[in-house]
């Protein structure tokens, strides 16, 4: 029997699918410039404590916003944007059902306050409510369409839900409202490719990184689209250009490793997969270090001219080792130690390699 070697090349991938959600700027009322536009109180003392709340709250005053909107609220309980901003505090310092009660209080002091639905639905979500949010999310964008970052919160929820083609709907529409949310392009590139349409999960990996060039994940993840489309070269330089943004991406330089092992450059791909061990080790990842470092050895050794062994297990019927599973991190594939039998992107199983399923860092707030 000819001699072979296990060889396991795997993508960025994680053990399982979750949602981390991610927090820019609360959804709130426009401070200042309402007050001078629209009467908060009939009553003068609970409207210039309103006002005194909004102007700490906005230099990052809590305590002192806190207590002025409680003291506008003992003059006049009836101030629906005092309940909203005091559930934006609440909400900062994680205090998650005090946060829910007071934009409940909001809204049912004024039904018509998106704003306060919006911040609901973001209390709700950090609870891990998520059916609850996906309602509040919704009614907020009854009331006013126009919020992005509602559309883009709900997104998220229907994903964590499992609801892919309606994450995919609110993602598109988040994007509609707000081009450039590098966030709403990565997740939607994501689910797009959950659902197999790879080339325009393509596209929404390209546009996250005209908007954001220093996501790792969507290098990496665009690379072995590319790969199973059969568009190799490609793929290389995408991780070239990963590389270049980011030095110490070990993934990288580890996928650049397998694009180049696949297209036969044993050596240029042993270069990749020496400077991916290189970084884990950095990176104190030693168990990632020791798989590259394996390869790196089994690579070598498939590179060296071997003499056919015979073996007393060998039959005649046995079957060369077919490397078409190459990239699949949970299967081990054996290789002919013949460096002229070279894995081609057409003998790649699109279903058979994992990704990275890490949709964007937070939740919009």
């Amino acid at each position: 029997m000819s001699q072979k070697y296990q060889l396991r090349l795997w993508f960025t991938g994680l053990s399982s699918t979750f949602l981390v959600l991610v927090a820019p700027t609360m959804a709130e009322l426009p401070g200042s410039k309402l007050l001078a536009q629209n009467v908060v109180s009939q009553n003068l003392e609970a409207a210039s404590y309103f006002q005194q709340g909004v102007m700490r709250y906005h230099h990052q005053d809590l305590p002192g916003a806190e207590s002025a909107f409680r003291q506008a609220l003992q003059i006049d309980s009836n101030i629906a944007a005092a309940h909203n901003y005091l559930g934006n505090i609440m909400l900062q310092q994680s205090r998650f059902d005090a946060a829910v009660q007071e934009y409940a209080e909001a809204i049912k002091l004024n039904p018509n306050l998106g704003e306060a639905y919006y911040n609901l639905g973001l209390g709700l979500h950090k609870q891990g409510q998520a059916d609850a949010a996906i309602t509040a999310y919704r009614q907020a964008l009854i009331i006013n369409p126009t919020l992005a970052n509602a559309q883009y919160n709900l997104g998220l929820a229907l994903y964590e839900k499992g609801q892919a083609n309606e994450a995919i709907a609110a993602y598109q529409q988040a994007i509609n409202l707000n081009g450039n949310n590098a966030n709403a392009y990565f997740n939607l590139a994501i689910a797009l490719q959950e659902q197999g349409q790879l080339e325009e999960a393509i596209a929404a990996y390209r546009q996250t990184l005209k908007i954001n060039p220093d996501n790792a994940v969507a290098y990496n993840n665009m690379g072995s689209l590319l790969t199973i489309q059969g568009q190799t070269s490609e793929a290389v330089a995408t991780y070239q250009t990963a590389i270049k943004r980011l030095p110490n991406n070990a993934e990288a330089y580890y996928n650049l490793g397998v694009a180049l092992y696949n297209q036969g450059e044993f050596k240029k791909a042993s270069s990749a997969f020496k400077r991916a061990r290189n970084h884990y080790r950095e990176q104190g990842n030693t168990e990632q270090a020791n798989k590259v470092e394996q390869l790196m050895q089994q690579v070598a050794q498939m590179q060296q001219p071997k003499q056919p062994q015979v073996s007393q297990a060998s039959t005649a019927s046995e079957e060369q080792a077919s490397p078409d599973e190459l990239p699949n991190l949970d299967t081990s594939v054996d290789t002919e130690a013949n460096p002229s039998k070279t894995p081609t992107p057409e003998e790649i199983n699109p279903e058979e390699v994992p990704f990275s399923l890490e949709p964007s860092p937070a939740l919009r707030q």
